[in-house]
């Protein structure tokens, strides 16, 4: 097949040749940049859904815990209950049964303390990672907005509307920057708009 080669448009200037360069190079850094932050939050989302599944399971380990604790702690009621008005011979089984059920009571107790702590450390987690996963959508959304800009800049070529694309593109690198390493950059009023 040959290659056609197609005339230049009428009345097309050297500035707006430059215009067009600078306008895909421009796109090319974006868009390589917008596929490594892509990256990073996709990780930091996988991330999110097993804190997620962690914390509700550790929730219901705290759930359980407490139960059985009630359980125990009711069992242990009736055992002293029972122990009341007992013959001398029977009380050593019930002192004895007493103090496998408040050792399982304080067993438990801890047990469900520790399945909280965790719980709670895990929703933690997920916080600091969706503060996180917020910098890296607000980076893709401003760069989809700067990429958009930069297309309709190459169609009608005029110069100052790529310096008004710069604009998201700054703010939108700026974010992606702040997600990749990890500062605490976050704007919340916008996150909360856009929520």
């Amino acid at each position: 097949m040959e290659t056609i080669d197609l005339p230049e448009p009428q009345g097309r200037s050297a500035a707006s040749r430059k215009l067009n360069v600078l306008v895909a190079v421009t796109v090319a850094l974006l868009a390589t940049f917008m596929g490594i932050c892509k990256v990073k939050d996709d990780n930091i989302c996988q991330q999110m859904q097993q804190l997620q599944a962690n914390r509700v399971d550790h929730w219901s380990y705290y759930q359980a815990r407490n139960v059985r604790e009630e359980v125990a702690k009711a069992t242990l009621v009736q055992l002293k209950l029972n122990q009341m008005g007992r013959p001398e011979a029977e009380q050593a089984a019930y002192r004895d049964a007493i103090k496998q059920y408040d050792a399982l009571v304080a067993d438990q107790e801890k047990k469900k303390v520790d399945a909280k702590a965790q719980a709670e450390q895990d929703q933690r987690d997920y916080d600091a990672a969706n503060f996180k996963d917020d910098q890296f959508d607000l980076s893709d959304t401003l760069l989809a907005i700067a990429i958009a800009l930069l297309a309709i800049t190459s169609l009608t070529e005029q110069f100052g509307l790529y310096l008004v694309a710069l604009v998201p593109t700054a703010f939108g690198v700026l974010m992606g920057l702040a997600g990749l390493a990890g500062w605490s950059l976050h704007p919340n009023a916008l996150v909360a708009l856009l929520s």
